[in-house]
């Protein structure tokens, strides 16, 4: 229960979140997060630590380039499953 409670405060940041919603289209390289989400990169790295270390996203170097992708699909579906009950509790606007 403990753990779930970590994962549960992990994913209670919109930005966070925004972040797993890219993630969920496929893998994606830091730069392209930052470009994505016109933040800084110091910041980008630190909500993809955050995520990792909470088991949410996996990452893998290539190179210079360092890459992230969600976990495993239970990820992907506890995503899916909260935007779509959020997006039911307000009418479809997520």
């Amino acid at each position: 229960v403990d753990r779930a409670a970590r994962i549960f405060r992990a994913l209670g940041d919109a930005a966070r979140l925004r972040t797993l919603h890219l993630l969920a289209q496929g893998e994606v390289c830091v730069s392209e997060i930052v470009a994505a989400t016109g933040e800084k990169f110091p910041t980008v790295s630190q909500r993809l630590r955050l995520l990792r270390t909470e088991g949410l996203v996996a990452r893998r170097r290539d190179g210079l380039h360092v890459f992230y992708s969600l976990a495993d699909r239970h990820v992907a579906e506890l995503l899916a499953n909260a935007l779509d009950h959020a997006g039911e509790l307000t009418g479809g606007s997520g």
